[in-house]
């Protein structure tokens, strides 16, 4: 199977846009992914501190803070914030 000139530089385009591309991604720097999950670590609370957090949840609820706002600042999830009555 013989090419002609112009599938030929058509090929040659193609291999010069994607070496431009490997080229371009080499020199970029490494992105971390595991870097949102450290930010956002889990805290286990037990006992008296459980005790205190929820309390103060539900006395900032019944102040109006809204639920999506406890959940960012506290790092808890909106369903959590619902579920304390």
């Amino acid at each position: 199977m013989s090419l002609s000139t112009r599938e030929l530089s058509q090929l040659k385009k193609i291999i010069a846009l994607a070496q431009g591309l490997i080229d371009k991604a080499e020199a970029a720097p490494a992105v971390q992914k595991t870097s949102t999950k450290t930010a956002n670590k889990r805290i286990r609370r037990t006992g008296k501190e459980l005790a205190a957090f929820r309390k103060m949840l539900k006395a900032e609820r019944k102040r109006g803070v809204s639920a999506t706002d406890l959940a960012k600042q506290h790092g808890v999830s909106k369903a959590y914030i619902y579920t304390l009555k």
